[in-house]
C-alpha cells in the first residue's frame, strides 16, 4: 500500500498465483465503479497496472478486461458478481463491502491514523494479513489481494459556506456511504448525513439533493466536484482504502 503502483504490483503477482487454473489461457473480467482515465483516477490506474503485469507474467496467456464507470453495475453489485462468477476481480470500497462483511467498518474509526505512513504500517503488517484472512474466511469464495490506496484522508466539500469550525457544519447535508460509522461521524460534526450511492453523488450535488460530500482529494478532483462545489475543508478524520478482491 506504500504507493498505488507498488500495491498493485504485489496484487498482480498474487493474482497470477491464484489464477493458475488460467495458465493455458483465459480472461479475467475486472469490474469497478470509477472513471476510466488511469492518469487521473487511482482506482483505474490500479487496474491498468494489474492488467499489464498479469498479461506480461503469463506471456499473454491470461488477459484482463477492465470494466470501469459502473459498466457492469454498482460497487456492491460487483462484489455479488464476483461471488457469482460473472466477474473474476473487483476493486471495491469499504462501503460496498460492508453489506457482505460488516466488520470492515472498523477501518472507519475517526482519527485512527495519524498520517499516511501509519496506515501503510497497519495494512502492510500483521493487522492487514489478519483482516484479509478474516474476510476470506467469512465470505468463503473470494481472495483478498490487498488494500490499495485511494488517495489519502477525507476532505469535505460543500456548496453552502466555508467551514472553519464545528458550528459551520450546522444544517449542511453531506453525502456518506451506507456505513453507520460515516453517518455517525457526519452527525457528530453537526451536519446531516445523507447516504447515497457513488454513481448518484455528482447529480445529487448538482441538483441540491445534497450540499456536500467527503472523499480523498484525488477522488474529489477526478470526479469534477469543483464544478458543483464551492468550498473544501481538510479534516483528516478518516483514511479511506480500497479492497482488491478476486474469486
Amino acid at each position: 500500500m506504500k504507493t498505488i503502483t507498488q500495491g498493485l504490483v504485489a496484487t498482480a503477482l498474487t493474482a497470477i498465483t491464484v489464477t493458475t487454473a488460467l495458465a493455458d489461457g483465459g480472461v479475467i473480467r475486472f469490474g469497478h465503479d470509477n472513471q476510466t482515465n488511469p492518469f487521473e483516477n487511482p482506482a483505474h490506474a490500479c487496474t491498468a497496472v494489474f492488467a499489464n503485469i498479469v498479461t506480461a507474467d503469463t506471456n499473454g496467456n491470461v488477459t484482463v478486461e477492465v470494466f470501469g464507470s459502473n459498466q457492469l453495475g454498482s460497487a456492491s453489485e460487483h462484489v455479488q458478481q464476483l461471488r457469482d462468477g460473472v466477474i473474476q476481480a473487483t476493486l471495491t470500497s469499504t462501503g460496498a463491502l460492508a453489506s457482505y462483511y460488516p466488520r470492515i467498518d472498523v477501518l472507519n474509526l475517526p482519527f485512527a491514523f495519524a498520517n499516511n505512513t501509519a496506515t501503510y504500517e497497519v495494512f502492510d503488517g500483521p493487522f492487514g494479513k489478519a483482516l484479509a484472512a478474516d474476510i476470506e474466511e467469512t465470505l468463503d469464495d473470494v481472495v483478498v489481494l490487498g488494500f490499495p490506496d485511494t488517495g489519502g484522508f477525507f476532505a469535505v466539500t460543500n456548496s453552502q459556506r466555508p467551514i472553519a469550525d464545528l458550528a459551520d457544519f450546522d444544517g449542511i447535508r453531506i453525502r456518506t456511504m451506507t456505513l453507520p460509522s460515516h453517518q455517525t461521524i457526519v452527525q457528530a460534526l453537526g451536519a446531516e448525513a445523507y447516504p447515497l450511492s457513488w454513481g448518484e453523488v455528482y447529480s445529487g450535488l448538482q441538483t441540491g439533493v445534497i450540499d456536500g460530500q467527503m472523499n480523498p482529494i484525488p477522488i474529489i478532483s477526478f470526479a469534477n466536484f469543483a464544478e458543483v462545489q464551492q468550498y473544501m475543508t481538510l479534516i483528516w478524520i478518516d483514511r479511506v482504502i480500497f479492497v482488491a478482491l478476486m474469486s
